[in-house]
């Protein structure tokens, strides 16, 4: 596959697309870029020059954090497919649910009805998958931060944009009304 590393083109070209956005990636990459995502401009940025079929929203739930649920129905009420599975408990008392599968099946699914699609995460157990609908003629483009992002997952990607390139067009406005980067300058 050809790819375009990011350079200034941060917004895609892409006729009909579908947007997979793996929540769990996207929270732990928006904490290293210290900002809170806004999932409308989220949308609004990458499907600029698109039509935008579906967006997808896969993520971990504790069903007893009623902070969570309430953002998950505001996703749904906001344009968003939400796709969860319950979080289990590791040996080591951490909490995870795995995903992958659930995003590949989706992307198989609508590889025959999209152009573009665009794969918000960096995990590169998606690599394979992102391979098999780019050989069905489907352009990926994927948007995660550089330092998350496996190289074969870029690798096999038409396009790839960091998300540290895109932040101040995706990120709420912080307590001052301004997002964070605009709040820090006037400090």
């Amino acid at each position: 596959m050809s790819q375009n590393y990011e350079s200034d083109n941060t917004r895609l070209d892409s006729g009909r697309a579908a947007i997979f956005v793996d929540g769990s990636n996207l929270f732990y990459a928006a904490l290293q870029l210290g900002i809170e995502i806004d999932y409308t401009k989220l949308l609004t940025h990458l499907t600029a020059n698109a039509r935008l079929l579906r967006a997808f929203f896969y993520t971990g739930v504790d069903r007893t954090n009623e902070k969570q649920q309430g953002f998950l129905l505001w996703m749904r009420r906001n344009g968003y497919r939400v796709i969860t599975k319950d979080l289990i408990q590791l040996p080591d008392g951490s909490k995870k649910a795995n995903l992958d599968v659930e995003i590949a099946v989706d992307m198989l699914t609508l590889a025959d009805h999209v152009d573009t699609a665009i794969l918000v995460s960096g995990d590169g157990d998606l690599a394979y998958a992102v391979n098999a609908i780019a050989y069905r003629g489907v352009r990926v483009s994927v948007v995660s931060l550089r330092s998350m992002t496996s190289d074969h997952l870029i690798n096999v990607a038409d396009h790839y944009i960091d998300l540290d390139t895109i932040k101040q067009n995706i990120q709420k406005p912080t307590a001052s009304g301004y997002p964070d980067y605009i709040a820090k300058m006037s400090l």
